[in-house]
């Protein structure tokens, strides 16, 4: 039940209004933005999730999600549909992008907090053509046919950390299995000094795929604050010179990181497997949190 702070997506009289309520994994918060009509802001425990704009689904406020968009824009003919699994849900961003740009797009979406897709479904509700399975992302991946995907996004946080039975070499050949040939896998993760964790997951991915490349801002690449990192796999060569501009070009620009440079970057670190597979470090006080 909602808190009295407020519900549904203010298509009625008056300005939309948050909801904050208890879903499994905490108490999630959808604040509606004020300077930008549509769109909607989704918290976890204080943490930011997602952020959707109802009124242009292709608008993607977290610089991560514009990269992710930016390997799919890059990787298949502009407008063709695909078919997606995404590994966690939140507010369901990446799937709306697609379902805009990409209509006919076939999406499944994995997400283990069910209460959180009724708040979501209840407040933004989303268009056709994406279902949502309540369940853990394993789970759901390991049941996904052979070659059944062109696109696998592993977007999953437990709070702000990545769980590590998603983490390991195990799960991403669950992955490459559910691709079909020329199929793209991506990772959204975070990390921080010294980039370990980061290191290690690189590792991982150059284990499974034959072709990988590293996405994250400079200052993140350095080792000089914490951030997002964004992972890239396939069996085919990836876009990697059109992807760097694109990422570059961004309004937080970002490098990418492949090839011998990424064969550097992951130097010393060995793949991850289950028997070892650990959550992601938390971030350093207050990176995330908002009010």
């Amino acid at each position: 039940m909602s808190d009295g702070s407020g519900a549904g997506d203010g298509s009625g009289a008056g300005e939309p209004l948050p909801v904050q309520r208890a879903v499994a994994l905490g108490t999630a918060k959808l604040m509606p933005d004020l300077d930008r009509d549509g769109g909607w802001l989704l918290t976890l425990d204080g943490t930011p999730q997602s952020y959707v704009d109802l009124a242009d689904p292709t608008h993607l406020e977290f610089e991560y999600v514009q990269r992710i968009a930016h390997l799919v824009d890059t990787g298949f003919p502009a407008g063709e549909a695909v078919d997606a699994l995404h590994l966690g849900g939140g507010a369901l961003t990446l799937p709306r992008y697609l379902a805009a740009t990409r209509p006919g797009s076939r999406q499944r979406v994995a997400e283990i907090d069910g209460p959180l897709m009724d708040l979501v479904g209840e407040v933004l509700p989303w268009p056709d053509g994406i279902a949502v399975q309540v369940g853990d992302a394993r789970e759901a991946l390991a049941q996904a046919g052979e070659a059944t995907y062109d696109l696998v996004v592993a977007d999953v946080f437990r709070g702000s950390r990545t769980p590590g039975h998603l983490t390991s070499v195990e799960f991403l050949r669950h992955a490459a299995a559910a691709l079909r040939p020329g199929g793209r896998y991506a990772a959204n993760l975070a990390d921080g000094p010294p980039l370990a964790f980061a290191k290690a997951q690189a590792a991982t991915v150059r284990e499974v795929f034959e072709y990988s490349c590293l996405v994250a801002e400079p200052g993140v690449l350095r080792g000089r604050r914490y951030g997002n990192v964004m992972l890239l796999g396939s069996d085919r060569p990836l876009p990697e010179a059109e992807l760097a501009r694109k990422v570059a070009g961004d309004p937080f620009p970002a490098r990418m990181v492949g090839d011998e440079e990424l064969a550097r970057f992951v130097r010393g670190a060995r793949p991850v497997t289950d028997a070892e597979a650990q959550d992601s470090p938390p971030p350093p006080a207050g990176a995330f949190s908002v009010g």
